[in-house]
């Protein structure tokens, strides 16, 4: 609580890395309910501008490394809950 947290997320693609390349990660909270999409990168990072994680989400990965981590600031015990990291490189999925 309260320090930076870093969340992970590491891929291999077949496929050369090209600008066609997503990532998005989706937040659902641990007492379940609506998944939310949290951050966004195509190019360049996206964050959410709405909700809970707004102005809170950095982008600290480099696609070109295989690496679409990203950090969240002032974490709460209410942020509590499941982080998915969903990437595509078209024409790899």
């Amino acid at each position: 609580v309260g320090e930076q947290v870093s969340l992970k997320c590491s891929f291999k693609s077949s496929s050369p890395i090209t600008e066609s390349l997503t990532v998005d990660w989706t937040y659902r909270p641990l007492t379940g309910g609506q998944m939310e999409t949290i951050f966004h990168y195509q190019s360049v990072p996206y964050p959410t501008t709405v909700g809970k994680f707004k102005d809170r989400i950095s982008w600290v990965g480099n696609v070109a490394k295989g690496d679409a981590s990203i950090a969240i600031q002032s974490p709460m015990m209410s942020d509590n809950g499941t982080f998915i990291c969903s990437v595509k490189n078209p024409p790899d999925v």
